[in-house]
């Protein structure tokens, strides 16, 4: 049997890796600036979460969710403690993608609608519902088109507006900063409407944290620079330092019954017990701290050239734009440099590096850089 071969591969095979290096089966080293697409949040095989899961496999490592696990609970009270919403509930699940198809289902349950509201360039997964939502007609296949989904421009107040007073929508789902879609942030004021507008028409306001949650911006949450409370936040990507991992977090209002969301593997023993650790290492190395001041001391030290365009983001999820294809500068920043990238669209380099990053780490990459674009 092959594997299908849907996967555009670099020739690097990695076998070992601490903090942000890699060492792949040659044993070259490369600095790892992408994180497996954001999802290494603490640094690769960081001794302390290595040894939660060791200790936790040796104990149980799963039972269904039809028994008590005391890690779900105590997972839910650290995430509220670090977060800031120990108000809200929370249910895990195993993936970003699975966090959006239960978050816009639990507002459709709630509002009794089925119309979401998302907007162009967003990505929110590739299952069912979450590709749907996902403004990227070659990922939808014909299955995927029959959801009521309505899309309008990232910060374009009054069309949002506009559809909310048309009715029938369950609930606005946006990006905290969209990531596959070309780093865009949405602007402070264009969130608070947002919330306001989803209060006076009754639909749910769900923010998509999975790939700009847990740290990256510089605050837990990327939307907590705009000041507000969503109804509903969905995680994935670095919450276990890649163990499978999601959830949303849902808002008082909402009211559980037995039935109404499941899983199987959600909330396991293994991926709680990664989810903790991750939690205590993001406090006690100060990472959200970390984060903001490496990637802004990225961005005011990038170059000044005529090939880029603009630079975007905040903390360490960065988006550098350049005026042409930035695959041969990423293919000789991979192979002649040993530095990982990733990429948004065909102009884009992207940055999302371990919250570990530390500012040398930043410097090497911004020599290569430099070097690079003078070849």
């Amino acid at each position: 049997m092959n594997l299908f071969d849907v996967y555009s591969l670099f020739d690097v095979t990695p076998v070992r890796a601490k903090g942000c290096t890699v060492w792949d089966d040659k044993g070259q080293e490369y600095l790892d600036l992408y994180g497996g697409h954001a999802v290494i949040s603490v640094g690769h095989s960081h001794p302390y979460y290595v040894q939660a899961l060791k200790d936790q496999l040796d104990k149980i490592g799963f039972y269904s969710n039809s028994v008590r696990n005391p890690l779900q609970e105590e997972l839910a009270r650290r995430l509220g403690e670090v977060s800031g919403y120990g108000c809200y509930s929370l249910f895990l699940d195993n993936s970003g993608a699975e966090s959006n198809e239960n978050a816009v289902k639990l507002a459709s349950f709630q509002t009794n609608r089925d119309r979401v509201i998302a907007f162009r360039r967003s990505f929110h997964g590739r299952t069912s519902g979450a590709v749907a939502l996902t403004d990227n007609p070659a990922i939808i296949s014909p299955f995927n088109k029959y959801h009521k989904v309505t899309f309008c421009d990232l910060n374009d107040g009054n069309a949002v507006a506009d559809e909310l007073a048309k009715g029938g929508v369950a609930a606005v789902i946006i990006e905290g900063i969209q990531g596959c879609g070309g780093i865009h942030v949405p602007n402070a004021g264009f969130l608070q409407m947002l919330s306001r507008l989803c209060d006076r028409y009754g639909a749910a306001l769900i923010l998509d944290e999975v790939q700009s949650g847990y740290g990256r911006t510089g605050k837990f949450f990327a939307h907590q620079w705009a000041g507000i409370r969503p109804d509903i936040i969905t995680l994935g990507k670095g919450i276990a330092n890649g163990f499978p991992c999601g959830g949303i977090l849902i808002a008082p209002k909402f009211q559980a019954r037995k039935g109404m969301l499941g899983t199987t593997f959600g909330g396991n023993y293994l991926a709680c017990a990664g989810a903790i650790a991750v939690l205590d290492i993001i406090e006690q190395e100060h990472l959200v701290e970390n984060a903001l001041e490496v990637g802004e001391y990225i961005k005011a030290n990038l170059p000044a050239c005529p090939r880029i365009k603009e630079v975007r983001g905040k903390g360490l999820m960065l988006g550098i734009e350049f005026n042409e294809p930035v695959a041969p500068l990423r293919q000789a920043l991979l192979y002649d440099k040993h530095i990982f990238t990733g990429v948004a669209g065909k102009n884009m380099i992207r940055l999302l590096a371990p919250l570990c990053l530390t500012k040398a780490e930043a410097d090497r990459f911004l020599e290569a850089f430099n070097e690079v674009l003078a070849q």
